[in-house]
């Protein structure tokens, strides 16, 4: 443990950055308690000590289209933060996943002389592969969730530490759904579906109607079918609500703040968004239906821009469809009830081949996420300290 202050510029741009960018910091503490945060923080990383200079809503948008309504003021907050590191030198800046942005910002200050990380790799897999050599002129090292992505990085020789993920880390490799129920007041016979349309605005625009409609008709079938919504926080709850009060929604549903892992763990199968809580839908060990909405000229442009076989992180883990993914005019009632059900109709033991599949991927990923970013991030830094 050292008393010596450094300093560390760090940017997340949603709620899953915040997990992974409070873990890191939380690590970093463990050997500089006396180390200074700032950038642009979700209450997470606020609990850890960091001050943010913008809210993080600020970036939550997602979508080619989508990002263009709010590019003024998204180029302002860029600028804001860019002057503010020049002017207040970090002894590193890392960017949380948000690649459109943080890359962005991460190429000036590098040449500026201010080491940079990016956390989570960009989906260079996905997308053009030669995307990597823009992400090497902006970083000085990249951290990636996946092991598949370190191998992209070192065909090229770039700068890349596999480090799994912190969920990984967070959640048994046998979860006790029998806990989750009873923290969550939920019969241990109750049949329960999690539904969770996304964490951004937009997300829960596009899906909750849907899915609500869904929840009915799932109902029909059901009986005695629960569904439970968490939400990330007060500002979706309303947006949920909003959408109950303007809708007549025949079906039992609970909306929770937070939880999300315990509604998921608890529940018999799981409908969601595509991003991350898919992953965190995985290592719960639950089945699940993966749904995902863009708007149409978005869809299009990814049409042409996309090339990986799948979208949803569980079958791109395994490179094998493992859950069903339904897109665009795919995401309708009837086709996502058809594939809910039989998750349904499925005994625990029917699930177990699914299940011992995910907990595959689960040991793959959990590699103590945490400690080995913080000693990534302080390695570069103390190097770059011992060569000046």
């Amino acid at each position: 443990m050292s008393e010596k202050v450094i300093r560390v510029g760090i940017v997340a741009g949603e709620i899953s950055g915040d997990i992974l960018a409070a873990g890191l910091i939380r690590s970093i503490k463990d050997q500089y308690p006396n180390a200074v945060f700032e950038g642009i923080a979700g209450p997470r990383m606020q609990a850890q000590g960091c001050t943010t200079i913008f809210d993080m809503e600020e970036l939550s948008v997602m979508g080619l289209v989508e990002v263009l309504s709010r590019i003024r003021r998204l180029l302002f907050v860029r600028k804001s933060l860019y002057q503010h590191f020049i002017a207040n030198p970090p002894d590193v800046f890392i960017g949380v996943d948000a690649p459109d942005f943080n890359l962005r910002l991460e190429l000036p200050l590098k040449k500026a002389g201010i080491k940079t990380v990016h956390y989570v790799s960009p989906t260079v897999w996905a997308w053009r592969e030669k995307r990597v050599f823009k992400i090497a002129k902006a970083t000085d090292l990249v951290l990636s969730l996946f092991p598949f992505e370190k191998q992209v990085y070192d065909k090229h020789n770039i700068p890349c530490r596999f480090v799994g993920h912190t969920m990984a880390d967070g959640i048994e490799l046998i979860p006790d759904r029998s806990a989750a129920r009873r923290a969550l007041k939920v019969p241990s016979d109750e049949k329960v579906l999690a539904l969770l349309p996304g964490s951004r605005h937009s997300e829960v625009t596009m899906l909750l109607d849907v899915f609500m409609r869904s929840a009915e008709l799932l109902a029909d079938q059901v009986t005695g079918l629960c569904v439970l919504i968490p939400v990330v926080n007060q500002q979706r709850k309303r947006q949920v609500e909003d959408y109950m009060r303007e809708h007549l929604v025949n079906v039992n549903y609970r909306i929770v703040i937070g939880h999300a892992r315990e509604v998921m763990i608890a529940s018999d199968a799981v409908l969601l968004a595509s991003g991350t809580a898919t992953l965190e839908a995985m290592l719960c060990k639950r089945p699940m239906v993966v749904a995902y909405r863009l708007k149409w000229l978005t869809h299009q442009m990814m049409k042409w821009l996309y090339i990986a076989k799948y979208f949803a992180l569980p079958n791109i883990l395994a490179d094998e469809k493992l859950v069903p993914e339904l897109l665009q005019e795919d995401v309708n009632p009837e086709t996502i009830v058809a594939n809910l059900l039989p998750y349904f109709e499925q005994s625990e033991d029917d699930k177990a081949p699914l299940i011992a599949r995910f907990t595959e991927l689960h040991v793959l990923l959990k590699q103590d996420a945490d400690a080995q970013a913080a000693q990534a991030v302080l390695s570069l830094i103390e190097t770059t300290q011992e060569s000046a």
